[in-house]
């Protein structure tokens, strides 16, 4: 069974998640950490510093050293807020890629926190009802609404407990004034999550990170008046450990904690059980944001989850590997929706588009012998055929040209940017030109799916010649495939389908171009 790698390059901290599929499962078999501060310089200057760069990739060459035993099928290394904001960042991929042979690919904030959520709902109890879910790593905090497993409302706020210590506490403990702009700006961001949630009336709320880990064993270790963790004496004379629970978190505790912390400097903070010597320079903006965030939207408390980002890496990589594997469904399920969300957010009616899908799909279930196309390509066939004419949204002419802008750039959940080039060019041949490699479109598709892409093109230009009369019911399709011809029987709901059968004949030259075979339209 297949093993997979997942690498998390945050802005506070780096994270490796190794993994193997056991029984439509995973298995973990190795983890790692490593605190390496990269949005630490790109918060104050707006570049990433050569030293945190270089502490960056001393973790990941450790990293591949661990990938390389456990002889991964497949790495996917994914960089967050610092990465998004650092005018550098390119150069550093390409240090990254140059060191390791990994192509990092930066996420959005959504996308982050679709792969959260995708993690936390996949492994955590009780994720599958309504509940909140809160990440806030170093650079960013997303929020999201989830209901039945399913992404209801998300936001992305510039957050990050990095971002806030670098941008307004340089003091150390921090000044009146810095916690005035502190608290006016965490206000001011959090309003937007307001504007999207108002009261969520959830009965769970889940927080995942450090910060959240951290802020749960403090309050818990304050509120038994406990300063760091102490060993006393057991009445048998043996020294026990005292612990703390740290799963959990009150709004009340964190919020007194919050203020607490603010009083406190750099040593006393370390000294607070569950927070130490790293997490105390960065602890006072983060719980500021999670004090404020509870009670602005009436929530009792958190509670801990050490899932992440990595996880959800790992369960998408698992779900796109394993059709059987139960995140598979909750995947198509996922991606399905963020296509329809496209469809309605640029006017696109998707009833209207659901006779051309089906026709689309058609072709490609029944000419498997003669496009062979990988199976993941029926999805992105799908979409394209749903999201094709989103262009008109912005202008009639060359609307195949908007089209393939439009879906090459929006935040389409579950599509990662290759597969959204991927789509976008499916979607954008469906005029006069022709996918070439040295076009512009095309050079944003990785080379070995050009012959692809071209495939699918074909397929979709079939079934849009399919559907040329959208006031008449749609044609009945039937194929048959000999090995040097492929025909298209027609049987029209009403009339002879003459416009269709046209249509059809002028993709016969493509098709023979492209497929070697030639092609027939015969009418029933």
């Amino acid at each position: 069974m297949p093993t997979f790698a997942a690498i998390d390059i945050g802005s506070n901290s780096c994270r490796l998640a190794i993994a193997s599929v056991q029984q439509h499962r995973l298995k973990t078999l190795h983890e790692d950490r490593e605190v390496t501060r990269l949005g630490e310089s790109v918060f104050e200057t707006g570049v990433i510093s050569p030293e945190s760069m270089a502490g960056t990739i001393k973790a990941l060459k450790r990293f591949q050293k661990a990938v390389q035993a456990h002889v991964v099928d497949k790495v996917r290394v994914v960089a967050t807020s610092a990465m998004r904001d650092a005018r550098n960042s390119e150069a550093f991929r390409a240090w990254v890629k140059s060191t390791t042979g990994w192509n990092v690919e930066v996420i959005s904030g959504l996308e982050e926190g679709r792969l959260i959520h995708l993690g936390v709902v996949t492994h955590e109890p009780g994720a599958r009802g309504r509940c909140l879910l809160i990440d806030l790593g170093g650079g960013s905090c997303e929020v999201t609404l989830s209901e039945g497993g399913r992404i209801k409302e998300m936001v992305s706020l510039p957050l990050g407990a990095v971002r806030l210590q670098q941008e307004f506490l340089r003091n150390d403990p921090p000044t009146k004034e810095d916690v005035a702009r502190l608290r006016q700006y965490i206000d001011r961001e959090l309003r937007k999550g307001e504007r999207k949630f108002g009261l969520p009336k959830v009965a769970l709320v889940i927080a995942t990170s450090g910060t959240a880990a951290a802020l749960a064993e403090a309050s818990n270790s304050l509120a038994l008046g406990l300063e760091k963790k102490k060993s006393s004496k057991a009445s048998n004379g043996k020294t026990t450990v005292q612990r703390v629970k740290i799963l959990e978190a009150e709004t009340g505790a964190v919020r007194k904690l919050a203020d607490r912390l603010l009083k406190m400097n750099n040593a006393q903070r370390a000294a607070v059980a569950g927070i130490g010597p790293r997490r105390s320079e960065i602890i006072i903006g983060g719980a500021q944001v999670y004090a404020s965030l509870l009670e602005r939207m009436a929530l009792k408390g958190f509670r801990y989850s050490p899932l992440g980002l990595r996880d959800g890496m790992l369960a998408q990589m698992l779900g796109d590997a394993d059709t059987r594997a139960s995140v598979h469904r909750t995947m198509e399920a996922e991606r399905w929706e963020g296509v329809l969300e496209v469809c309605r957010r640029y006017g696109i009616d998707p009833r209207r588009a659901e006779p051309e899908r089906q026709h689309a799909v058609q072709l490609f279930d029944q000419l498997q012998r003669v496009h062979e196309l990988p199976p993941e390509y029926r999805l992105w066939l799908e979409a394209a055929t749903m999201m094709q004419e989103v262009g008109k949204f912005m202008n009639h002419q060359g609307h195949h040209r908007h089209a393939q802008y439009i879906i090459a750039n929006s935040e389409i959940f579950g599509f990662s940017p290759q597969q959204r080039a991927i789509v976008a060019a499916i979607a954008r041949y469906l005029g006069k030109s022709r996918p070439e490699p040295m076009d512009r479109i095309m050079r944003q598709v990785p080379v070995e799916e050009h012959v692809h892409v071209a495939r699918a093109v074909v397929l979709l230009r079939l079934s849009q010649a399919l559907n040329q009369d959208r006031a008449t019911a749609a044609v009945r399709l039937q194929t048959r495939v000999y090995p040097k011809r492929v025909v298209l029987n027609l049987k029209p709901a009403r009339g002879r389908a003459e416009l269709e059968v046209w249509s059809l004949k002028k993709e016969a030259a493509y098709f023979r171009e492209i497929f070697r075979r030639e092609l027939f339209v015969e009418v029933a």
